[in-house]
Protein backbone atom coordinates (compact mmCIF):
# COMPACT_ATOMS: atom_id res chain seq x y z
CA UNK A 1 0.00 0.00 0.00
CA UNK A 2 1.90 3.10 -1.23
CA UNK A 3 -0.52 5.96 0.59
CA UNK A 4 0.63 7.66 3.80
CA UNK A 5 -2.77 7.92 5.03
CA UNK A 6 -6.08 7.13 5.22
CA UNK A 7 -8.72 7.42 2.01
CA UNK A 8 -12.37 7.37 2.05
CA UNK A 9 -12.40 4.56 0.01
CA UNK A 10 -9.71 2.40 2.18
CA UNK A 11 -13.69 1.80 3.80
CA UNK A 12 -15.12 0.60 -0.15
CA UNK A 13 -14.64 -2.95 0.47
CA UNK A 14 -12.76 -2.91 -2.75
CA UNK A 15 -9.01 -3.09 -3.64
CA UNK A 16 -8.13 -0.92 -1.30
CA UNK A 17 -9.60 -2.36 1.69
CA UNK A 18 -8.07 -5.56 0.48
CA UNK A 19 -4.80 -3.44 0.35
CA UNK A 20 -5.54 -2.08 4.26
CA UNK A 21 -6.00 -5.70 5.49
CA UNK A 22 -2.88 -6.95 4.22
CA UNK A 23 -1.10 -4.42 4.91
CA UNK A 24 -2.07 -3.53 8.00
CA UNK A 25 -4.59 -5.63 10.09
CA UNK A 26 -3.71 -9.19 7.87
CA UNK A 27 -0.08 -8.43 8.93
CA UNK A 28 -0.54 -8.29 12.71
CA UNK A 29 -4.50 -9.84 13.21
CA UNK A 30 -3.33 -12.70 10.68
CA UNK A 31 -5.45 -16.19 12.08
CA UNK A 32 -6.19 -18.96 10.23
CA UNK A 33 -9.98 -18.00 10.69
CA UNK A 34 -9.45 -14.32 9.76
CA UNK A 35 -7.14 -14.89 6.72
CA UNK A 36 -10.51 -16.65 5.14
CA UNK A 37 -11.80 -13.14 4.67
CA UNK A 38 -15.44 -14.40 4.83
CA UNK A 39 -18.51 -12.42 6.55
CA UNK A 40 -18.84 -14.27 9.49
CA UNK A 41 -15.86 -16.16 11.37
CA UNK A 42 -16.91 -19.64 11.63
CA UNK A 43 -15.26 -21.32 14.79
CA UNK A 44 -15.69 -24.53 16.74
CA UNK A 45 -17.82 -24.54 20.00
CA UNK A 46 -18.62 -27.59 22.27
CA UNK A 47 -20.71 -30.02 20.11
CA UNK A 48 -21.76 -27.23 17.37
CA UNK A 49 -20.36 -24.45 15.41
CA UNK A 50 -21.00 -20.53 15.47
CA UNK A 51 -20.53 -17.65 13.49
CA UNK A 52 -19.52 -14.78 14.94
CA UNK A 53 -19.55 -11.10 13.11
CA UNK A 54 -19.29 -7.73 13.44
CA UNK A 55 -19.69 -4.18 11.50
CA UNK A 56 -19.70 -0.42 12.05
CA UNK A 57 -22.33 1.64 10.63
CA UNK A 58 -21.91 5.65 9.64
CA UNK A 59 -24.10 5.87 7.13
CA UNK A 60 -24.51 9.33 5.33
CA UNK A 61 -27.44 10.31 5.91
CA UNK A 62 -28.39 8.88 9.21
CA UNK A 63 -31.99 8.86 7.59
CA UNK A 64 -32.80 7.53 4.35
CA UNK A 65 -36.09 6.23 2.36
CA UNK A 66 -36.72 2.72 3.54
CA UNK A 67 -34.68 2.97 6.98
CA UNK A 68 -32.03 4.54 8.62
CA UNK A 69 -28.66 3.62 10.04
CA UNK A 70 -30.68 1.24 12.60
CA UNK A 71 -32.37 -0.48 10.34
CA UNK A 72 -28.86 -1.17 8.56
CA UNK A 73 -27.08 -2.01 11.74
CA UNK A 74 -29.89 -5.29 12.46
CA UNK A 75 -30.21 -5.82 9.10
CA UNK A 76 -26.64 -6.00 8.34
CA UNK A 77 -25.29 -7.96 10.73
CA UNK A 78 -27.96 -10.49 10.93
CA UNK A 79 -27.45 -11.07 6.50
CA UNK A 80 -23.80 -11.43 7.28
CA UNK A 81 -24.35 -14.44 9.72
CA UNK A 82 -27.60 -15.65 7.19
CA UNK A 83 -25.13 -15.83 3.92
CA UNK A 84 -22.36 -17.99 5.79
CA UNK A 85 -25.58 -20.79 6.47
CA UNK A 86 -25.84 -19.37 10.26
CA UNK A 87 -29.38 -19.14 12.40
CA UNK A 88 -28.63 -15.72 13.84
CA UNK A 89 -29.42 -15.92 17.62
CA UNK A 90 -28.40 -12.95 19.15
CA UNK A 91 -26.54 -9.71 18.53
CA UNK A 92 -24.50 -6.56 20.38
CA UNK A 93 -25.25 -3.05 19.42
CA UNK A 94 -22.48 0.09 20.71
CA UNK A 95 -23.92 3.32 20.12
CA UNK A 96 -21.68 6.31 19.54
CA UNK A 97 -23.41 9.91 19.85
CA UNK A 98 -22.82 13.38 19.05
CA UNK A 99 -23.40 15.84 22.05
CA UNK A 100 -26.37 17.57 20.90
CA UNK A 101 -28.12 14.58 18.73
CA UNK A 102 -32.15 14.71 19.42
CA UNK A 103 -33.44 11.80 21.68
CA UNK A 104 -36.64 11.96 19.71
CA UNK A 105 -34.23 10.60 16.49
CA UNK A 106 -32.27 8.15 18.66
CA UNK A 107 -35.50 6.84 20.39
CA UNK A 108 -36.53 6.89 16.49
CA UNK A 109 -33.45 4.67 15.53
CA UNK A 110 -33.50 2.33 18.78
CA UNK A 111 -37.13 1.88 18.12
CA UNK A 112 -36.55 0.65 14.43
CA UNK A 113 -33.23 -1.69 15.82
CA UNK A 114 -36.01 -3.67 17.77
CA UNK A 115 -38.43 -3.77 14.90
CA UNK A 116 -36.29 -5.32 12.96
CA UNK A 117 -34.14 -7.57 15.62
CA UNK A 118 -38.23 -9.15 16.07
CA UNK A 119 -38.45 -9.75 12.44
CA UNK A 120 -35.53 -11.22 12.38
CA UNK A 121 -36.39 -13.27 15.52
CA UNK A 122 -33.19 -12.36 17.47
CA UNK A 123 -32.67 -10.75 20.86
CA UNK A 124 -30.34 -7.71 21.55
CA UNK A 125 -28.72 -8.66 24.31
CA UNK A 126 -25.62 -6.79 25.35
CA UNK A 127 -24.29 -3.02 24.59
CA UNK A 128 -22.36 -0.01 25.09
CA UNK A 129 -23.05 4.04 24.86
CA UNK A 130 -20.34 6.29 24.38
CA UNK A 131 -21.46 10.10 24.37
CA UNK A 132 -18.37 12.58 22.29
CA UNK A 133 -17.88 16.48 22.21
CA UNK A 134 -20.00 18.26 19.34
CA UNK A 135 -18.47 18.41 16.05
CA UNK A 136 -16.48 14.80 16.87
CA UNK A 137 -18.86 12.59 15.09
CA UNK A 138 -21.78 13.05 12.28
CA UNK A 139 -24.58 12.68 14.64
CA UNK A 140 -24.49 9.03 15.46
CA UNK A 141 -22.72 6.03 14.56
CA UNK A 142 -23.66 2.09 15.50
CA UNK A 143 -21.87 -1.06 15.89
CA UNK A 144 -23.18 -4.14 16.08
CA UNK A 145 -22.21 -7.66 16.58
CA UNK A 146 -23.76 -10.76 16.29
CA UNK A 147 -23.77 -14.45 16.89
CA UNK A 148 -25.38 -17.81 14.99
CA UNK A 149 -25.39 -21.24 15.17
CA UNK A 150 -23.71 -23.28 11.93
CA UNK A 151 -25.32 -26.89 10.84
CA UNK A 152 -22.30 -29.05 10.38
CA UNK A 153 -23.47 -29.63 6.80
CA UNK A 154 -23.38 -25.86 5.80
CA UNK A 155 -20.24 -24.48 7.13
CA UNK A 156 -18.66 -24.86 4.34
CA UNK A 157 -21.28 -21.66 2.27
CA UNK A 158 -19.18 -19.27 3.52
CA UNK A 159 -15.54 -20.35 1.50
CA UNK A 160 -17.28 -21.43 -1.50
CA UNK A 161 -14.71 -24.44 -1.51
CA UNK A 162 -17.27 -26.73 -3.67
CA UNK A 163 -18.11 -24.18 -6.24
CA UNK A 164 -17.56 -25.61 -9.65
CA UNK A 165 -18.37 -24.84 -13.94
CA UNK A 166 -21.48 -25.36 -14.25
CA UNK A 167 -23.25 -23.64 -11.25
CA UNK A 168 -25.61 -21.17 -11.54
CA UNK A 169 -25.89 -17.85 -9.75
CA UNK A 170 -28.90 -16.28 -8.60
CA UNK A 171 -29.64 -13.03 -6.87
CA UNK A 172 -33.04 -12.32 -4.91
CA UNK A 173 -34.23 -9.04 -6.71
CA UNK A 174 -33.00 -5.79 -7.98
CA UNK A 175 -29.88 -4.22 -8.07
CA UNK A 176 -28.96 -0.63 -6.75
CA UNK A 177 -31.55 0.32 -4.94
CA UNK A 178 -29.81 1.46 -1.48
CA UNK A 179 -26.89 3.09 -2.88
CA UNK A 180 -29.38 4.73 -5.12
CA UNK A 181 -31.62 6.33 -2.19
CA UNK A 182 -28.66 6.63 -0.29
CA UNK A 183 -27.45 9.30 -2.74
CA UNK A 184 -31.21 10.46 -3.94
CA UNK A 185 -31.31 11.61 -0.28
CA UNK A 186 -27.89 13.09 0.26
CA UNK A 187 -27.98 15.01 -2.96
CA UNK A 188 -31.80 16.05 -2.66
CA UNK A 189 -32.31 15.03 -5.82
CA UNK A 190 -35.81 15.03 -6.58
CA UNK A 191 -37.26 11.58 -8.61
CA UNK A 192 -40.56 11.26 -10.44
CA UNK A 193 -40.27 7.97 -9.26
CA UNK A 194 -39.14 7.85 -5.56
CA UNK A 195 -36.11 5.02 -4.72
CA UNK A 196 -35.84 3.47 -1.66
CA UNK A 197 -33.72 0.82 0.43
CA UNK A 198 -34.24 -2.61 0.06
CA UNK A 199 -32.61 -2.97 3.60
CA UNK A 200 -34.20 -6.07 5.07
CA UNK A 201 -33.18 -9.20 7.09
CA UNK A 202 -32.41 -12.23 4.58
CA UNK A 203 -32.70 -15.07 7.30
CA UNK A 204 -35.72 -16.19 6.61
CA UNK A 205 -35.81 -16.45 2.64
CA UNK A 206 -32.06 -17.78 3.05
CA UNK A 207 -33.67 -20.47 5.27
CA UNK A 208 -36.48 -21.06 2.60
CA UNK A 209 -33.97 -22.24 0.07
CA UNK A 210 -31.33 -23.91 2.74
CA UNK A 211 -35.10 -25.90 3.39
CA UNK A 212 -35.52 -26.91 -0.40
CA UNK A 213 -32.05 -27.13 -1.24
CA UNK A 214 -28.61 -28.70 0.20
CA UNK A 215 -27.07 -27.81 -3.03
CA UNK A 216 -25.69 -24.21 -2.17
CA UNK A 217 -22.80 -23.40 -2.45
CA UNK A 218 -21.71 -19.97 -1.84
CA UNK A 219 -23.71 -17.37 -0.35
CA UNK A 220 -23.24 -13.45 0.18
CA UNK A 221 -24.66 -10.19 0.59
CA UNK A 222 -23.69 -7.66 -2.35
CA UNK A 223 -23.56 -4.92 0.05
CA UNK A 224 -20.11 -2.24 -0.95
CA UNK A 225 -18.90 -3.01 -4.35
CA UNK A 226 -22.13 -4.32 -5.65
CA UNK A 227 -22.55 -7.95 -7.06
CA UNK A 228 -19.86 -6.50 -9.09
CA UNK A 229 -17.25 -7.33 -6.23
CA UNK A 230 -19.12 -10.36 -4.73
CA UNK A 231 -17.98 -12.29 -8.04
CA UNK A 232 -15.00 -10.70 -8.42
CA UNK A 233 -13.98 -12.06 -4.93
CA UNK A 234 -15.11 -15.48 -5.30
CA UNK A 235 -13.38 -16.28 -8.69
CA UNK A 236 -9.98 -14.59 -7.45
CA UNK A 237 -7.31 -17.42 -7.29
CA UNK A 238 -9.88 -19.87 -8.59
CA UNK A 239 -9.49 -22.53 -11.28
CA UNK A 240 -12.63 -21.29 -13.20
CA UNK A 241 -14.52 -17.70 -13.88
CA UNK A 242 -17.78 -16.21 -13.73
CA UNK A 243 -20.19 -15.27 -16.64
CA UNK A 244 -23.43 -13.22 -16.01
CA UNK A 245 -25.84 -11.98 -18.28
CA UNK A 246 -26.70 -8.25 -19.02
CA UNK A 247 -30.25 -9.09 -20.03
CA UNK A 248 -30.74 -10.93 -17.04
CA UNK A 249 -29.86 -8.45 -14.03
CA UNK A 250 -32.82 -7.42 -12.78
CA UNK A 251 -32.87 -3.34 -12.05
CA UNK A 252 -35.84 -1.08 -11.65
CA UNK A 253 -36.13 1.64 -14.59
CA UNK A 254 -35.50 4.46 -11.81
CA UNK A 255 -32.42 3.18 -10.55
CA UNK A 256 -31.34 2.22 -14.47
CA UNK A 257 -31.92 6.26 -14.98
CA UNK A 258 -30.08 7.74 -11.83
CA UNK A 259 -27.26 5.54 -12.74
CA UNK A 260 -27.90 6.69 -16.38
CA UNK A 261 -27.61 10.24 -15.57
CA UNK A 262 -24.96 10.03 -12.80
CA UNK A 263 -22.70 8.11 -15.06
CA UNK A 264 -22.80 5.31 -11.91
CA UNK A 265 -22.57 1.20 -13.14
CA UNK A 266 -25.05 -0.81 -11.18
CA UNK A 267 -23.50 -3.71 -11.01
CA UNK A 268 -21.04 -1.77 -8.51
CA UNK A 269 -23.65 0.03 -6.35
CA UNK A 270 -24.31 -1.26 -2.84
CA UNK A 271 -27.01 -3.09 -1.66
CA UNK A 272 -28.38 -4.39 1.67
CA UNK A 273 -31.30 -6.68 1.03
CA UNK A 274 -29.51 -8.48 -1.33
CA UNK A 275 -28.20 -12.52 -1.31
CA UNK A 276 -26.00 -13.54 -4.40
CA UNK A 277 -26.51 -17.18 -4.35
CA UNK A 278 -24.18 -20.12 -6.21
CA UNK A 279 -26.42 -23.42 -6.82
CA UNK A 280 -25.70 -26.55 -7.99
CA UNK A 281 -27.76 -26.61 -11.45
CA UNK A 282 -29.98 -29.27 -10.61
CA UNK A 283 -31.48 -27.53 -8.02
CA UNK A 284 -31.34 -23.81 -9.23
CA UNK A 285 -35.03 -23.57 -10.76
CA UNK A 286 -35.56 -25.47 -7.36
CA UNK A 287 -34.31 -22.25 -5.18
CA UNK A 288 -35.53 -19.74 -7.90
CA UNK A 289 -39.44 -20.67 -7.11
CA UNK A 290 -38.64 -20.35 -3.54
CA UNK A 291 -37.03 -17.19 -3.66
CA UNK A 292 -40.09 -15.79 -5.79
CA UNK A 293 -42.48 -17.33 -2.91
CA UNK A 294 -40.72 -15.18 -0.55
CA UNK A 295 -41.44 -11.37 0.40
CA UNK A 296 -37.70 -10.20 -0.39
CA UNK A 297 -37.19 -12.25 -3.47
CA UNK A 298 -40.21 -11.42 -5.84
CA UNK A 299 -37.93 -10.32 -8.17
CA UNK A 300 -35.04 -13.26 -7.77
CA UNK A 301 -33.57 -13.64 -10.75
CA UNK A 302 -30.83 -16.58 -12.43
CA UNK A 303 -28.07 -14.12 -13.51
CA UNK A 304 -25.45 -16.01 -14.74
CA UNK A 305 -23.37 -19.09 -14.13
CA UNK A 306 -19.58 -20.55 -13.12
CA UNK A 307 -17.78 -21.58 -16.43
CA UNK A 308 -14.49 -23.65 -17.00
CA UNK A 309 -13.19 -20.78 -19.22
CA UNK A 310 -11.08 -17.36 -18.43
CA UNK A 311 -10.79 -18.55 -14.38
CA UNK A 312 -10.11 -15.83 -12.65
CA UNK A 313 -11.99 -13.36 -14.52
CA UNK A 314 -15.55 -12.10 -14.58
CA UNK A 315 -17.06 -11.19 -17.50
CA UNK A 316 -20.11 -9.53 -18.99
CA UNK A 317 -22.40 -10.51 -21.52
CA UNK A 318 -23.73 -7.51 -23.12
CA UNK A 319 -27.55 -7.06 -24.30
CA UNK A 320 -26.05 -5.46 -27.83
CA UNK A 321 -23.96 -8.97 -28.06
CA UNK A 322 -20.59 -7.52 -26.62
CA UNK A 323 -18.29 -9.14 -23.60
CA UNK A 324 -16.56 -7.25 -21.09
CA UNK A 325 -14.46 -8.11 -18.14
CA UNK A 326 -15.79 -6.84 -14.94
CA UNK A 327 -13.36 -5.74 -12.33
CA UNK A 328 -12.85 -5.38 -8.28
CA UNK A 329 -13.11 -1.75 -8.03
CA UNK A 330 -9.73 0.13 -6.09
CA UNK A 331 -12.61 1.79 -4.34
CA UNK A 332 -16.69 2.63 -3.95
CA UNK A 333 -18.60 4.90 -6.32
CA UNK A 334 -20.44 5.99 -3.17
CA UNK A 335 -18.85 6.61 -0.10
CA UNK A 336 -20.73 5.86 3.44
CA UNK A 337 -23.49 4.38 1.94
CA UNK A 338 -23.37 1.93 5.23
Amino acid sequence: MNQKEILLNHGSGGKLSQDLFKSVFGKYFGNPILDKLTDSAIVESPGTHLAFTTDSYVVDPIFFPGGNIGTLAVCGTVNDLSVAGAEPIMLSTGFIIEEGFPLSKLEEVVSEMAAKAKEAGVSIVTGDTKVVNKGKCDGLFINTSGIGRVDQARKHISYGETISPGDVILINGTLGDHGMAILSKRNEINLHTKIASDCAPLNGIIQDVLAVSDKVRFMRDATRGGLATVLCECVTNREYGIRIDESTLPLRESVMGMCDMLGFDPLYIANEGKVVMIVAPEDAQRVLETMQQHPYGKEAAIVGEVVADHPGKVTLQTEIGGKRIVEIPAGDQLPRIC
